[in-house]
């Protein structure tokens, strides 16, 4: 999990939480010696007849609260306390004390199951493991609603779990509580996917529906992280996807205006070229990018796609004109270095070396290509 922070919490000294206090009812003080031999049915029984005796006693909720999250019923555990507040703020300190203690068993806990999940290998125990954690965060939502770390543990456990969906909530509380950069990013990602899904299932309208919700949250999440790279390629593939390229193309080129030197806003305005078959406009955007930062991965790899597109769409022109020519070749050579470069670096994939594999086979070096298809076929497997 990215960023997952494991919060240890103090333990909390059950005598101290329950000395000191005036003497109550007979049901009070046999209540607190059960809960210190901890014998919470016992405790939970006499508490009962306590509130039913007394429904004004805010001892009798606050320590049938501490019972109920000893036993893990956190829901009971938090209706208890937020009754004995309603009564009186007496026990309020040990109240805010005992949410912490439990709110940190809850988060630890998930933090616990989450990493137990990403260790097996049997995927029955990876979803049991993921839903213990899920359950846990939950838990500590419900017991501290304020706290943006506990939403983006749960968020990531549902993405992990390929639960994109059940992200969606969590993700959001994050941006509304902490305007968090992960909130935006992934929220986003989500929202592009599911446009991408339905529009491969032919729902155009409620995939532009769903780009255009990407668009929205990328939007906002650029004005306070304008330099994160994943957050301009989603949001600029969000633009293409709802046909809105060229109200995304004059923000974009005046971002390049502004700071020619932004390797990220000449990657994204290259990425929205492409996306209207802007291959000279493309190429050039690449390559600037490419010349500020030749180690940029995306630009080298999209810089040779970009070459390769062009390439196609000459081919196709010259077969529609019936004309013989050559010139898309000199495309293909030029994208040649640059995936040649692309799958020496750290993220390439499978997609990279197909891509390779049929530029060597369009240039007629057969031994090549047939390298780079056994690459892709081997990192696939």
């Amino acid at each position: 999990m990215k960023n997952s922070k494991l919060f240890i919490a103090g333990f909390l000294l059950l005598g101290m939480m329950f000395m000191g206090s005036q003497c109550g009812s007979t049901e009070i003080t046999s209540a607190k010696l059960y809960i210190q031999q901890k014998n919470y049915p016992r405790a939970l029984d006499v508490l009962k007849k306590e509130i039913t005796k007394n429904p004004n006693s805010d001892e009798g909720y606050y320590l049938l609260g501490y019972v109920y999250g000893e036993q893990g019923d956190i829901p009971e555990m938090v209706d208890a306390y937020n009754k004995s507040l309603g009564i009186s703020k007496q026990f309020e300190k040990n109240i805010d004390d005992s949410k912490k203690y439990f709110w940190a068993q809850a988060f630890n806990r998930g933090v616990t199951y989450y990493q137990r999940g990403n260790k097996a290998t049997d995927q029955d125990s990876v979803k049991m493991f993921y839903d213990k954690s899920i359950a846990d965060f939950n838990s500590a939502i419900l017991i501290e609603p304020d706290s943006a770390d506990t939403y983006k543990n749960l968020a990531f456990v549902y993405l992990s779990k390929g639960d994109n969906n059940s992200a969606i909530e969590p993700l959001q509380k994050l941006i509304d509580k902490d305007k968090n950069i992960d909130g935006y990013k992934f929220l986003g990602e989500i929202y592009y996917v599911n446009g991408t899904n339905l529009k491969n299932a032919g729902k155009v309208d409620e995939a532009k529906a769903e780009y255009n919700k990407a668009i929205d949250i990328l939007k906002e999440g650029m004005n306070l992280y304008p330099n994160d790279s994943d957050m301009l390629l989603t949001l600029s593939n969000s633009y293409i996807g709802a046909d809105r390229t060229n109200e995304a193309l004059e923000p974009f080129k005046k971002g390049v205006e502004a700071e020619p030197e932004n390797k990220y806003y000449r990657y994204n305005y290259g990425v929205l070229l492409l996306g209207i078959d802007d291959f000279e406009g493309a190429v050039t955007q690449f390559k600037k990018a490419v010349e500020i930062d030749s180690e940029y991965e995306n630009a080298v790899y999209n810089l040779g796609v970009a070459y390769v597109k062009w390439g196609n769409y000459l081919n196709k022109k010259a077969d529609a004109e019936g004309k013989m020519s050559e010139e898309y070749k000199t495309k293909y050579q030029a994208a040649l270095p640059y995936l040649e470069k692309a799958v020496e670096m750290k993220n390439a994939d499978a997609q990279t070396w197909e891509t390779l594999g049929k530029v060597y086979s369009i240039l007629g070096m057969q031994d090549e290509a047939t390298k780079a298809f056994n690459k892709a076929d081997e990192l696939r497997k």
